[in-house]
């Protein structure tokens, strides 16, 4: 609902929990507004998931991984792969050249229709906002090398189908790679070393998942131990764990203390609660000064 509809949530005495998942803005004014009426919170914010490709990686493999995560869905989804960061300029062109055919080659369509492979966005706000980014893309100096703009499906003239787009050469200081975008929309990052793409992970401010495409087991424990990120994926370009472990990011991607599902989400819908209790049989007579263990 609308603001007046949270804000009634958030108010009511009797609701004594609050979980969310959608914009950071609005994650962060629920996580502080419920804190503030003493109320435990659980609020999932954006997200702009990195995939880290190495020159030892399986390129086929990879780019395979990235058009599923990428524009699976049609990127409307909040684990979706949004930056590949190619370590080295040998493996970024090696992604162009292997993307680009597949990319302009999606199918787009209804989801009605079975072999369709991706569909339209949600609505004209979020239609606006994806075209808006990637106008602002081009006028940041990024390189358009697959432009999903202007497509029209016959039938279909009103919906809000756009075609997939990469960007490449994209640098950490510009509007495409700081927000979310949440649309077919793939920016390819170059990094001069593994040492680099870890940094340029760590460096932004969602921390929702990641994943690293390697052969070298060493490289790949190292960056699971050292991505500061909620959910790691080793060859696996969209770490969702299975219901019964945790989900959650780290970082601007998740406010409160608790994560979704498993026991992390048991204990944010329940309270603990501990029972002392103690029978007459046996006990022996006379005060005790001790914590009583027996």
């Amino acid at each position: 609902g609308d603001k007046v509809a949270v804000n009634a949530i958030l108010d009511d005495p009797d609701i004594q929990a609050v979980s969310f998942v959608g914009a950071t803005a609005t994650a962060e004014y629920i996580y502080r507004t419920g804190c503030a009426h003493n109320k435990r919170v659980q609020a999932l914010g954006g997200a702009k998931n990195h995939m880290i490709v190495l020159p030892d990686a399986d390129m086929e493999q990879a780019t395979d991984a990235i058009m599923g995560a990428a524009y699976g869905s049609a990127g409307e989804r909040c684990m979706a792969i949004s930056v590949a960061v190619a370590v080295g300029d040998q493996v970024a062109d090696d992604l162009i050249e292997r993307l680009s055919p597949q990319v302009r080659g999606l199918k787009v369509g209804p989801g009605t229709d079975p072999d369709v492979e991706m569909g339209p966005l949600n609505n004209k706000q979020l239609y606006d906002k994806v075209m808006g980014l990637i106008d602002t893309g081009v006028k940041e100096g990024a390189e358009l090398t697959v432009d999903g703009r202007g497509l029209t499906l016959q039938g279909y003239e009103n919906g809000y189908f756009m075609g997939g787009s990469i960007f490449d050469r994209v640098t950490p200081d510009m509007e495409i790679y700081k927000q979310e975008i949440f649309g077919p929309v793939l920016s390819v990052v170059r990094a001069p070393d593994y040492g680099a793409a870890v940094d340029m992970v760590n460096g932004h401010e969602y921390g929702n998942g990641t994943a690293i495409f390697t052969r070298d087991g060493d490289a790949a424990r190292h960056f699971a131990n050292a991505a500061q990120i909620g959910m790691v994926g080793i060859n696996v370009p969209i770490p969702v764990p299975m219901a019964f472990h945790s989900f959650g990011g780290w970082k601007r991607s998740l406010f409160g203390d608790h994560h979704m599902h498993g026991p992390e989400g048991v204990r944010f819908y329940t309270k603990l609660k501990t029972m002392t209790a103690r029978w007459p049989t046996g006990i022996r007579s006379g005060a005790e000064y001790t914590m009583p263990l027996m």
